[in-house]
């Protein structure tokens, strides 16, 4: 399969259109996120609040069920913003869902500019790992 071009353009316009849709009256801040999928498509998501903060869900929780409930594939890219279309970095949970629902050189757009999974999750544990050390 031929990885597909990345349209920065409309991953962001995806992003910012799911900043709309996040669910966050307590912190009061939306956050919205793009895939491509190496497939072509695009899935999104939402970061979604509740009132027992610890288990909220950030935006790449939902992109990534997306990504699953829609046929699965790898992520080729991902944007994520704030709500006024700003670049975030992905907290270290969501970047480990990156990491495992995409490959090493998935491209991350983040405020430093646009990296592989492998420089922002360097050394990163993933589902080999447990193939590999299962005694």
């Amino acid at each position: 399969m031929t990885t597909p071009e990345v349209d920065w353009g409309a991953l962001h316009a995806e992003a910012v259109r799911m900043t709309e849709r996040a669910y966050c009256p307590y912190s009061g801040f939306p956050v919205g996120v793009a895939g491509l999928v190496d497939d072509g498509r695009v899935v999104s998501g939402c970061n979604v609040e509740n009132a027992g903060y610890g288990v909220t869900l950030c935006a790449e929780c939902g992109m990534v069920s997306s990504l699953h409930a829609t046929g699965g594939g790898r992520l080729v890219a991902v944007w994520c913003v704030d709500g006024r279309g700003e670049t975030l970095m992905p907290c270290g949970r969501c970047r480990q869902l990156l990491w495992e629902n995409g490959t090493a050189e998935t491209l991350l757009r983040t405020p430093e500019g646009d990296l592989p999974m492998r420089q922002v999750l360097p050394q990163a544990f993933g589902a080999e790992d447990l193939e590999t050390r299962r005694p």
